[in-house]
């Protein structure tokens, strides 16, 4: 099995349902569904259509992260997604592309992947293949870096709902729940410079995010700030970091984060970044 499609929820309502039919709607049909459910009251999960693709597991979890955690443990496919609730995959031939991408990645570089039947190949690297987002709160197509290094790394990774991980990276080191809003961020970074895992980017739109989330509310904004400090020192020099620090600052983050989260200007801002990063790729 390819793919395995995660799930986190507690009282979702109807999003739960809107995002399974999200993916039962794929063409693509190698994959498995874990919904990894909080103890739910609503019925939410009851009325889920049973089916041989959907596994759900019901039990009290201490946050996102270690639900998440805990629903990689029952995860069978090569490469594991984490689709919130409320979010949707991009289109129907989503898991097509991707699959693709990880076949034609590991004919071009041999030791960057395991095979699409999940065999590890001999001295191969573990990789996470990421693509792009739309923002359903701003209408903006969100483009990731196409090139991961040390900077990308300090100032923005890829959103988690656009990431396909290589399930040695997850079964390896899960999410650290110490971390309230920032366990993802950290992890990436744990995969970059720790397991030493490929990045390949995918030039398409993988999911529709509906944003104003958990991490989004203004206490935890502040919580992110505190917690983005304390993973860089984890993984970066305190020069390095001073750096980049000066840099965000003389390139005005906190106007273009304005911008990029305002709905009048978001398209804007967006395609701004999006030319800017193919020039990058281009030189």
């Amino acid at each position: 099995m390819t793919f395995s499609i995660i799930v986190v929820c507690y009282n979702a309502g109807e999003k739960l349902r809107k995002t399974i039919e999200s993916i039962r709607s794929q063409t693509d049909n190698d994959y498995e569904i874990i919904v990894q459910d909080g103890l739910s009251t609503d019925g939410s999960v009851e009325r889920l259509s049973a089916g041989a693709d959907l596994k759900i597991f019901r039990e009290q979890d201490e946050g996102i992260y270690d639900a998440m955690n805990r629903a990689v443990s029952h995860a069978a496919g090569q490469y594991l997604f984490f689709l919130n609730c409320g979010d949707y995959f991009a289109d129907e031939e989503v898991l097509a592309k991707v699959k693709r991408e990880i076949v034609e990645n590991g004919q071009k570089g041999g030791k960057e992947a395991a095979d699409i039947c999940g065999r590890e190949k001999k001295g191969s690297r573990p990789t996470i293949f990421y693509g792009n987002i739309r923002e359903r709160a701003t209408g903006a197509h969100v483009m990731s870096n196409p090139a991961i290094d040390d900077f990308a790394c300090y100032r923005n990774v890829p959103c988690h709902q656009a990431c396909f991980y290589d399930r040695r990276l997850l079964k390896k080191r899960g999410f650290r729940t110490c971390y309230r809003v920032r366990a993802d961020y950290e992890h990436f970074l744990w995969c970059y410079y720790r397991a030493r895992a490929a990045m390949v980017y995918m030039p398409f739109i993988v999911a529709s995010y509906e944003g104003d989330g958990f991490s989004e509310n203004r206490e935890n904004r502040k919580r992110s700030a505190v917690e983005h400090a304390h993973i860089v020192k984890k993984y970066m020099g305190r020069r390095q970091i001073g750096k980049y620090r000066l840099i965000m600052l003389l390139t005005l983050a906190p106007l273009r984060t304005f911008l990029s989260g305002n709905r009048a200007t978001a398209g804007t801002y967006q395609e701004i970044k999006r030319r800017l990063y193919r020039m990058k790729n281009a030189v």
